[in-house]
């Protein structure tokens, strides 16, 4: 749906006196039109706002830039429509000259001083459907701009229509000149701008059109830029959706709270993972890993590793046994090879906890004297996906209430200090952390922590992803 300009934006004056819509091509009489100076595409004719389309990889946020940037300096009124099937990616073939456009208000901006909200008659997001005889859909199928007199009659039905009757339709008598410019990318139609000038205001002249079909040229770009980014963003959410259900059970002996922090602004998903696992014999699995990279391919890779150590659970077989497995199917999965991860398996009745390492950093334990330290495992064993096999188990007795750090090597990476150093420096947060006296009773308590730990400073913060899962272990009684 178009856009306008109002009586109320401008001074009031008689509206031009010439009829119908022109082509920007078509010849015009010299002494009709003064003159104009021919505008800068990015400096005089547009706002700052101009400067910094495609900055940002959002579609609405791109939109909002180019509207910006149009009014109220070039023009009264300025939107951004995109053909919905470019929106969606729909490969299906249409026809060079279809019955009916549908495009998505993707963005409006009027200028100040309009008598009265425009964006709520012609609301961002909109689907409209334009027929052929409109120079909406004519600029589209032309592959190039078309100015106006005078609105459209289709529009100006459809405005008067959504309320206001004559009222309105005065106000659309105060159009003086509407430009519609089509939005063209690699030689395929994306869309289209309208621009709106009102009475008193120079009608559009050639320059000012081509001034507008450079933004133009600038903002295909940066939509497209802004569309693939969405589209893997979605990627990933669907990738993020898919997981298994997270550690939402609850366990005899065993509390935890868990949390995760991608690498990276506007990350969705990475080769991290964890996972909390109901075992035979009332026995608690619990396991933090990591693939390899960040893309699409390390999460997949994430979970199929997540996936398969799910199956194995279900067999009543001991926790090294579990790791022998899964490094067998890692060495089978694209992607997964020398993919790491740390297990540890809590039976509260035996008052054991069997620790077994692929390549990882080693848990924290912190124990009833309140001192944290890194476990001293049996094995660090070879990253998952080598085929080793050779995974032994670092069996502890814990008779007494204890608290397990399994984390990902996120949290202990830096730039200027040792991995060891920051395994240390870790193990004191949570020391000084866990003291604070706090409600046994209270559920809350323990999920603050991990949050509280997940954000520590370090010299590497944002490089890489960042999990914690902690668990309170409590002996079964007797």
């Amino acid at each position: 749906m178009a856009d306008y300009a109002w009586c109320s934006v401008v001074p009031a004056a008689r509206p031009s006196p010439r009829k119908g819509t022109t082509l920007r091509n078509d010849p015009r009489s010299r002494g009709s039109d003064s003159p104009d100076p021919l505008p800068s595409p990015r400096r005089s004719a547009f706002s700052p706002a101009a400067d910094v389309i495609g900055s940002e990889l959002d579609l609405r946020l791109t939109g909002s830039h180019v509207v910006h940037a149009l009014t109220p300096g070039f023009c009264d009124a300025a939107s951004v429509y995109l053909l919905e099937r470019w929106r969606r990616e729909e490969d299906a073939h249409t026809a060079a000259d279809p019955p009916r456009v549908e495009a998505r208000r993707l963005a409006l901006r009027v200028g100040p001083g309009a008598a009265e909200d425009w964006e709520g008659v012609l609301p961002v997001g909109e689907m409209v459907s334009f027929p052929r005889d409109t120079p909406y859909a004519r600029a589209l199928a032309a592959g190039h701009a078309q100015v106006l007199d005078k609105v459209d009659p289709y529009m100006a039905e459809r405005l008067v229509a959504s309320g206001g009757g004559e009222a309105r339709a005065g106000d659309l008598r105060c159009v003086a000149s509407f430009l519609v410019v089509p939005l063209r990318l690699r030689g395929v139609a994306i869309g289209f701008l309208t621009c709106t000038r009102g009475a008193g205001r120079t009608p559009f002249r050639p320059a000012d059109v081509a001034a507008v079909e450079a933004l133009a040229a600038r903002a295909c770009v940066a939509l497209d830029n802004a569309r693939r980014y969405e589209r893997e963003r979605r990627t990933a959410l669907a990738i993020r959706d898919s997981l298994p259900p997270g550690p939402a059970q609850k366990f005899e002996g065993c509390r935890i709270a868990h949390g995760c922090l991608p690498a990276g602004k506007g990350s969705v998903v990475g080769g991290d993972w964890y996972d909390v696992l109901r075992r035979p014999g009332d026995r608690v699995g619990l396991i933090v890993g990591d693939a390899m990279g960040h893309g699409p391919e390390s999460a997949v890779a994430m979970i199929q590793l997540r996936t398969a150590l799910r199956t194995l659970a279900g067999l009543d077989i001991p926790a090294a046994e579990v790791i022998r497995r899964l490094d067998a199917l890692a060495s089978e999965t694209p992607g997964a090879s020398f993919a790491t991860c740390v297990y540890a398996e809590w039976d509260a009745r035996e008052r054991t906890c069997a620790l077994v390492g692929a390549g990882h950093p080693p848990p924290l334990l912190r124990g009833p004297d309140g001192r944290t330290s890194p476990v001293a495992l049996t094995g660090a064993g070879l990253p998952l996906g080598l085929g080793a096999g050779s995974y032994e188990p670092t069996v502890l007795t814990l008779p007494e209430p204890a608290l397990l750090a399994l984390y990902s090597d996120g949290l202990v990476e830096s730039r200027d200090a040792d991995i060891d150093q920051e395994i240390g420096r870790l193990a004191r947060a949570l020391d000084e952390d866990a003291s604070e006296p706090a409600d046994p009773g209270d559920p809350g308590a323990l999920p603050a922590l991990c949050e509280r730990l997940l954000h520590l400073p370090s010299g590497a913060a944002g490089t890489d992803d960042r999990t914690l899962l902690l668990a309170e272990l409590t002996p079964a009684a007797g």
